[in-house]
């Protein structure tokens, strides 16, 4: 008879002929183990994301729906410019960059044009 060990904790296995695990505490640690790096880096971007959703709100003055600013202030507030949900290019050829419902134009000499709502 072939020896089963537990693929988290390496003990002995006892019962059933297809059991992997010794315990469901080992089951969902090695489970855990497996999604942990897939799962930490979704969380990561999601917070890059928001991050920057937040602060191209802040640059919007409150009740309008633009705003203006330099890359220096964008980035002296974390701004990441890594990080965006989508892309807008409307009819006269300009892209906007949008972090879910906020987006930016880049302008000349590092201005940016910040926009509130979806294109």
């Amino acid at each position: 008879m072939e020896k089963r060990t537990c693929l988290n904790c390496g003990e002995l296995i006892r019962g059933r002929v297809d059991k992997k695990f010794c315990d469901d505490s080992c089951r969902n640690n090695y489970n855990n183990q497996q999604t942990a790096l897939t799962t930490n880096m979704i969380r990561n971007t999601n917070n890059a994301l928001k991050r920057n959703r937040n602060i191209l709100e802040k640059l919007i003055p409150t009740g309008e729906n633009l705003g203006k600013t330099t890359r220096d202030k964008l980035m002296r507030a974390g701004f990441n410019f890594k990080y965006f949900t989508h892309l807008y290019t409307n009819k006269k050829g300009n892209q906007y960059h949008y972090c879910y419902d906020y987006g930016y134009l880049e302008l000349d000499g590092d201005w940016f044009l910040v926009v509130k709502g979806i294109e």
